[in-house]
């Protein structure tokens, strides 16, 4: 059976260093940071006070009011990147095949909002169970595809997929395949997720894996850095539309580059850090390359999962030298969560907009924040350090790892016509 061609023809980003794509894109490249104090809620006794939250966005200038409160802010958040992904795929809703079109969203942690605020009403009163008829269906993390296929009526394949930080990059993963195969002609992909809240930022500092950097907040996620002390937590959400080439050739589809690949696999060794010699990592690289037919000397690019955590950044970077060899001092190796901070389960369709916009426009954001180099990494590593760097891009790839050691990673390619 021959494989079909999977490419990108629509993309949509909210973020914290810009609310469409294009904010996001000019910010990347200038290396704005989108860390600052948290507005959404009194961070008093909290130990962590700041994050990558989003900057002047009103779900209501999106959605209605009735219909955004029936949902939690992860799916108000994937109801506008997808918008803006259809909006710009330039897709004639009407004309398609809906049954052969679908939605495979990743979200780590769902409506964990919706969860928090519910059970601290029930806890406030007598024992009596007054739960908002919409607890369970804002909660759920399948609802946010769920929501964007009753709007655009996609009746093919609709569910979530949860692997913690590695989530929409595994969604990414699934909808290649579904189309690939022959299943689907095309998929809306992508995450979000919406983690700013006393339970998300309460939890991640109780296991100490947020910095503590509140004196300077923009500065505080800071990927290969010796000084380095956490991620900082980030929300959002990441859209991209991917299309099987003939039909979208067909319809004349504008073509920002083409998904050739990708790969999974389990480190297999601990709930949160990563295996110290980044055997997982290493695996799901060289699945993914074998999975695209491309050799370690194509690959110019790697968007890394870069967390800003002192094991993490340490055991990718390791992996990346194992597998690439000489050639890895050739790569322009980059974390752009040194700007979005770390948006967990919508990191991996974020981080890919960042490496397909790299390919299409020949630059290489930067990795910000870097004044102090780390003795555990490879000097040679070429880390894009403070300032975007201009290259032709043919071949690059994006890597996500989550809780539970669960690794992804997708691998784009220069679409010409």
């Amino acid at each position: 059976m021959e494989l079909k061609r999977v490419v990108v023809t629509g993309l949509g980003a909210l973020t914290p260093i810009g609310n469409n794509v294009n904010e996001y894109w000019d910010n990347l490249v200038s290396g704005k940071s989108g860390a600052a104090p948290i507005t959404y809620f009194d961070t008093e006794k909290f130990k962590t006070k700041f994050a990558c939250e989003l900057k002047g966005f009103n779900a209501l200038d999106f959605l209605d009011r009735k219909e955004a409160r029936k949902m939690d802010r992860f799916t108000q958040y994937a109801m506008v990147a997808s918008s803006e992904a259809i909006s710009d795929s330039k897709i004639d809703i009407e004309s398609i095949d809906k049954y052969r079109a679908g939605v495979i969203w990743g979200s780590g942690i769902g409506g964990i909002e919706t969860f928090q605020n519910e059970v601290i009403n029930f806890a406030s009163g007598d024992g009596t169970p007054r739960f908002n008829p919409f607890f369970i269906p804002k909660m759920i993390g399948d609802i946010a595809p769920g929501h964007i296929s009753m709007k655009y009526h996609f009746m093919g394949p609709s569910y979530t997929t949860v692997s913690a930080c590695a989530s929409s990059a595994n969604a990414m993963v699934d909808a290649l395949n579904y189309i690939r195969l022959g299943h689907c002609d095309l998929i809306i992909t992508g995450g979000s997720e919406a983690g700013v809240n006393k339970a998300g930022m309460g939890g991640f500092n109780a296991m100490h894996a947020l910095s503590t950097r509140n004196d300077d907040p923009a500065t505080a996620s800071r990927p290969f850095d010796s000084t380095r002390d956490g991620f900082v937590l980030g929300e959002g959400s990441g859209a991209i539309i991917l299309e099987e080439y003939e039909h979208a050739k067909a319809r004349g589809a504008k073509i920002y580059a083409e998904l050739i690949g990708g790969g999974l696999s389990s480190d297999a060794y601990h709930i949160t850090s990563p295996h110290p010699e980044g055997l997982g990592v290493k695996a799901v690289i060289k699945n993914c390359l074998n999975n695209a037919g491309v050799s370690i000397e194509q690959v110019d690019a790697i968007n890394t999962h870069g967390t800003s955590t002192p094991l993490g950044d340490v055991a990718e970077l390791k992996a990346i030298s194992d597998v690439f060899g000489d050639h890895a001092k050739k790569i322009n190796i980059n974390s752009t969560k040194s700007m979005t901070g770390h948006l967990l389960g919508a990191a991996g369709a974020v981080e890919a907009i960042s490496v397909i916009l790299s390919i299409k426009n020949g630059i290489v954001p930067p990795t910000i924040n870097h004044k102090n180099s780390d003795d555990n990494i490879n000097p040679s590593l070429n880390l894009t350090l403070n300032n975007a760097q201009k290259r032709d891009i043919n071949i690059a790839m994006s890597n996500t790892f989550g809780f539970g050691g669960h690794n992804a990673c997708v691998i784009f390619k220069k679409y010409i016509n």
